[in-house]
């Protein structure tokens, strides 16, 4: 597992880096939500009232903050947070 401070414009996110068999889970947090791997549901996160922010094929960090957002939590929407930015950029919306 690793975990790590990632700095973004707004803020510094906590990264987690889970290997499993065939992909890792990755998640970035930021102060009101964060981006999330393929690997986990953003209904779940609908239903929490988390705001969340999904990329796929996502294989780091760098990945995570450069990939583009294929689908959002209500509460992300909220914020601002919509299909088709990159990582990063819901991550800025999310300090």
């Amino acid at each position: 597992m690793i975990v790590e401070k990632i700095n973004i414009k707004n803020g510094t996110g906590l990264g987690l880096i889970f290997d499993m068999n065939n992909a890792p889970i990755i998640v970035i947090k930021a102060d009101k939500g964060f981006v999330m791997c393929g690997y986990l549901d953003i209904n779940a996160a609908n239903k929490l009232g988390d705001a969340a922010a999904k990329v796929k094929g996502v294989n780091s960090f760098e990945d995570v903050l450069n990939a583009e957002i294929i689908e959002v939590s209500l509460p992300a929407k909220e914020l601002g947070i919509d299909t088709g930015i990159t990582g990063k950029e819901a991550l800025e919306k999310m300090f």
